[in-house]
């Protein structure tokens, strides 16, 4: 998952933390323009259960 908004991201990784899968969040924002985005990764193996979480969480 990408987003430019730290605190989806944040949010999204403790949702997925939640529900027992490991996920990092990679800060790629320039702090001096706000530029750049945040990246959420997870590992392969669990790629499409995080994703179904996530999405639940979205329609929920």
């Amino acid at each position: 998952m990408v987003t430019e908004v730290s605190s989806k991201a944040e949010l999204s990784r403790m949702v997925l933390e939640n529900s027992g899968v490991q996920a990092v969040l990679l800060n790629k924002k320039d702090s001096s323009y706000l530029l750049g985005v945040f990246e959420l990764y997870v590992p392969v193996g669990q790629a499409a259960f995080a994703m179904q979480i996530l999405n639940n969480e979205i329609t929920n």
